[in-house]
């Protein structure tokens, strides 16, 4: 957004605020458009979408940023040919060329992408649709309680705003290079997941393996804490190369606020782990914490094939904790 603006041309910023009923995308589904039609991003495409970017045109030669309520009714479905029934709330947000306010939000979201940082894009409805960016350190006290993962409209004492997070501090830790790790880590890439691929054998630890992760680290699994800080933004895969590591990673794990703890092997593996960790003092509490055998039952067999499965897994909880 930032180069469009400082090479001179206009923008519509379009953001489906509130959906009900059966619309193809929820809220926070955002598209760029720009003089020669959308650049970037989808509100889901279809009749909507084609009405919104034909809107945004509108806007563009306005210059008047404005709201449009799709309530599909009877009638409106049929004018739009949707198949079901549902409403979606679309605000279009001008964005005048070479405005320095937004392309010093736009360079703020790529440092804070670049650092790894949580933090939500706050869109001022009220104010045409004024673009800000805030971490939960720096937000305001009425605003910190509303920073949820979720997109979410904020109506209060006058105010009119919309948050979404673009970015989570939260990362993939996976415990063990193998075949599984090596092909989880370009999947999990491949939809917004960052990945921390972690072994204590060198040779499993060579950053070819693993060119799409954030990190490759050689460590001692006896130690994780000396080599990673994991919070409750973060996912754990477990599949190192047998019984002793998988306990000594998983009785640290536990220990940690990690928001998905999840485990490669056989049910007679997981039996007897648990069974070691039960000395350690870990209970059956502990245990619903843990997610084994790791991924979704798609009866996978082949590493390509687990690795889908636990994209997939890591996919829903995504989504699950953006809509809690």
């Amino acid at each position: 957004m930032g180069k469009k603006l400082a090479a001179g041309e206009d923008l519509v910023l379009v953001t489906v605020v509130a959906s009900s009923g059966a619309t193809p995308r929820g809220a926070g589904a955002r598209m760029l458009v720009g003089r020669d039609g959308r650049l970037y991003g989808t509100i889901g495409g279809g009749a909507v979408e084609y009405r919104s970017e034909q809107i945004a045109r509108e806007v563009l030669a306005q210059k008047v940023s404005g709201e449009h309520d799709f309530s599909l009714t009877r009638d409106d479905v049929q004018n739009l040919g949707m198949i079901c029934g549902g409403a979606v709330n679309v605000f279009f947000h001008y964005i005048p060329a070479g405005d320095a306010a937004h392309i010093a939000v736009a360079g703020e979201a790529e440092e804070l992408f670049r650092r790894g940082e949580s933090f939500w894009l706050i869109s001022d409805l009220g104010g045409g649709g004024a673009l800000s960016i805030v971490t939960k350190k720096d937000a305001p006290d009425w605003l910190r309680p509303h920073l949820a993962a979720h997109p979410k409209r904020i109506t209060e004492a006058g105010r009119d705003m919309f948050a979404e997070q673009l970015n989570s501090s939260g990362r993939v830790y996976i415990f063990g290079g193998g075949h599984v790790a090596q092909a989880l880590v370009p999947v999990l890439a491949g939809v917004g997941f960052r990945c921390v691929v972690m072994d204590d054998r060198e040779e499993f630890t060579r950053r070819e393996l693993f060119p799409a992760a954030e990190e490759v680290k050689l460590i001692d699994f006896r130690n994780i804490a000396a080599s990673a800080d994991i919070t409750a933004e973060d996912y754990v895969c477990v599949m190192t190369r047998g019984h002793a590591y998988d306990t000594v990673v998983q009785a640290q794990m536990l220990r940690t606020p990690a928001c998905y703890i999840g485990v490669i092997g056989s049910r007679a593996k997981i039996a007897a782990v648990r069974e070691i960790l039960r000395g350690e003092g870990f209970d059956d509490g502990d245990f619903e914490r843990i997610t084994t055998p790791i991924g979704l039952d798609i009866k996978a067999e082949t590493p390509a094939e687990i690795a889908i499965s636990i994209a997939a897994q890591l996919i829903e909880l995504r989504a699950g904790r953006a809509s809690a």
